[in-house]
């Protein structure tokens, strides 16, 4: 990279710095998300692309992004992953038809909205929710919980 002219070695991630800020902690519980593979559905590509970054920054790895329910549907039958997170509203059209495929799979999965858990149809209520906006350290805490709860 170059600015005014010289080479300058990139720094530490974003992500990372907002992570020490933030004072997210580094317990047992982070293990869980180390080599986690995570299935992203969002059309959205800022919050997309702010999402991976958050990801890689847990030390996940980033399965899609899939902006699009028809992607997202063959991203649940046929990837592996250890976890998704689910933008409720797809480009329009609602995400449960992949949340039924990733639950017929019997894997943990994560909703994100910005309306809150409230708007979350049933048999998917009792399912994690992350708001929008949300920080890196409620991502975190959210998906440990998911796989977790998805555990027990």
């Amino acid at each position: 990279m170059l600015r005014r002219g010289r080479p300058v070695e990139p720094g530490p991630r974003c992500g990372a710095m907002r992570e020490r800020a933030s004072g997210v902690s580094t317990d047992t519980s982070d293990e869980l998300l180390q080599g986690a593979s995570v299935l992203v559905v969002e059309d959205e590509a800022a919050i997309s692309m702010l999402l991976e970054d958050m990801l890689l920054d847990f030390g996940c790895t980033v399965v899609g992004p899939a902006a699009r329910l028809s992607t997202a549907l063959e991203m649940a039958e046929k990837e592996s992953f250890a976890v998704a997170i689910l933008d409720v509203n797809v480009a329009g059209e609602p995400i449960y038809p992949v949340a039924e495929i990733i639950t017929k799979r019997g894997l943990p999965l994560v909703f994100s909205t910005g309306y809150g858990g409230a708007g979350i149809r049933e048999p998917f209520r009792e399912r994690p929710v992350v708001q929008k906006p949300f920080s890196q350290m409620d991502l975190k805490r959210t998906l440990i919980a998911a796989i977790k709860g998805h555990a027990d």
